[in-house]
């Protein structure tokens, strides 16, 4: 027979210790052990105003919480599996430091909306830290963008050579997917900041409890109006695994562009030793390791958001011990991209930028095709008809062995008269960037235009 549990009046006989570890929560949700004790601290505040409980006890509970707070903060707290959650570990603990008066606590409130509560608190206060982060990537890709607005490299489609781009203009287009991830975790906050404390189980309580003064209490915008909902929803969780797993999807893109970069092959960027690994044979080895740490563990990221849509799928109102899932899925997101977060930017902070080699890659290649397209339809040559002409051009060149700017200016005069001697320039990969100046294109103008419009931000 196990030692009797909080909740074991109704019961004869105990759990085995097998059975009880498996219902057991205590491993895991301890860390919201800090935001369970500010959820009661709140609750016994408006328990002693209201008159609930009488004053005096309510001080004397406030004053345990407060050192167990303490207590948790320096290290010193040890959970027990046989309490099986962070909310009947701390009564446990506050019993044994002030006595009976502490089941006064749990007057009014359930597990189910003081668990709701505490992940409310917890998530509330990581997407604060994530878009604080995020803040400081979309500064770096900024910085790195302004200093990179003249690096010519090549543009890529189906990952072959399309035309010459500006690399701050690549660079800003990370910026625009991190800030719409910013934007939508920044949308996330304003359901992680609804109160459900005082929904008790799931239909409220008879006690006169005060919800706003509890919201207010713990920094809430609002309590939910709806009880059953309140103990029930996760929609909070599941838009901020959702809301990861896009972010791990940029940035596993820009990741998967680094590991490519840094390789011989391309030789476009150099990433520092603080950020590479060697090999344990290979002497000359360095690894891009935590480029491809972040691209691996996108999968464990969109592994959480499905494991919690299953959860929840077929789930009736209200509670059901199924939601004992939500909580390790939403810890490992939390806590795996906020390293992430800060891997990344520090990797695109001390990165050697190999500007030369980028431009010199836009020489010896095709990306100036489409200049001599545009050239002759600027002249009056139907587009599909200049199109045609060039493909055939670039067929001739390969066959060759040269390039567009490498034809005899006779030559191109033989193809039509309305080329002239300007087109050598047009076919320069400086002069195909500049000129690119529609709105959000590759131009230099309109790289910088982006740029200054991004600063706006902060």
């Amino acid at each position: 027979m196990t030692e009797k549990k909080l909740w074991g009046g109704r019961f004869e006989a105990g759990l085995e210790k097998w059975v009880e570890e498996f219902g057991a929560s205590i491993t895991f949700d301890q860390k919201m052990a800090e935001f369970d004790i500010k959820g009661s601290l709140a609750h016994v505040e408006m328990l002693g105003q209201t008159g609930i409980i009488p004053q005096a006890d309510a001080d004397k509970i406030k004053a345990g919480l407060e050192e167990l707070l303490q207590e948790y903060k320096t290290g010193q707290l040890v959970f027990d599996v046989s309490n099986e959650d962070i909310h009947m570990n701390i009564e446990t603990l506050l019993t044994e430091k002030i006595g009976p008066t502490a089941g006064k606590l749990h007057t009014a409130r359930s597990r189910n909306d003081q668990v709701a509560t505490d992940m409310h608190l917890y998530l509330k206060a990581k997407l604060a830290e994530v878009l604080e982060k995020l803040s400081n990537l979309r500064r770096t890709l900024l910085g790195l963008a302004e200093k990179h607005v003249y690096t010519i490299m090549p543009g890529y489609t189906h990952l072959q050579h399309a035309q010459p781009i500006s690399f701050g203009h690549h660079l800003m287009a990370y910026y625009n997917m991190f800030t719409r991830d910013s934007e939508r975790f920044a949308f996330n906050e304003q359901h992680a900041d609804i109160s459900p404390l005082g929904a008790a189980a799931l239909a409220g309580t008879t006690f006169p409890i005060d919800r706003k003064m509890t919201a207010d209490l713990m920094g809430f915008a609002k309590p939910y109006s709806n009880s059953l909902d309140a103990v029930s929803d996760r929609d909070f969780i599941l838009e901020f695994l959702s809301n990861a797993s896009i972010l791990m999807i940029h940035m596993s893109r820009i990741c998967e562009e680094l590991i490519s970069w840094c390789s011989n092959e391309f030789k476009f960027v150099t990433l520092s030793d603080t950020f590479s690994t060697g090999s344990s044979i290979m002497p000359q080895k360095k690894n891009p390791d935590m480029a491809e740490l972040i691209r691996g563990k996108s999968g464990r990221v969109f592994g959480n958001l499905f494991g919690l849509l299953t959860v929840m799928k077929s789930l009736p109102l209200a509670y059901n011990k199924d939601l004992q899932e939500d909580k390790e899925g939403m810890f490992d997101t939390a806590e795996t991209i906020t390293v992430a977060i800060d891997i990344l930017a520090g990797m695109l902070e001390t990165m050697t930028v190999n500007d030369a080699h980028m431009a010199e890659s836009t020489e010896k290649d095709f990306s100036n095709a489409t200049e001599l397209a545009d050239y002759l339809a600027v002249k009056g040559v139907p587009f599909r008809q200049a199109h045609e002409i060039v493909g055939k051009l670039v067929l001739e060149c390969t066959k060759n062995g040269h390039y567009l700017q490498d034809i005899p200016f006779e030559r191109y005069q033989e193809i039509s008269d309305l080329i002239k001697e300007d087109i050598y320039t047009a076919l320069q990969s400086k002069t195909a960037v500049e000129r690119r100046n529609s709105l959000g294109g590759t131009g230099f103008d309109q790289v910088k235009w982006q740029i200054e419009e991004a600063k706006k931000a902060f």
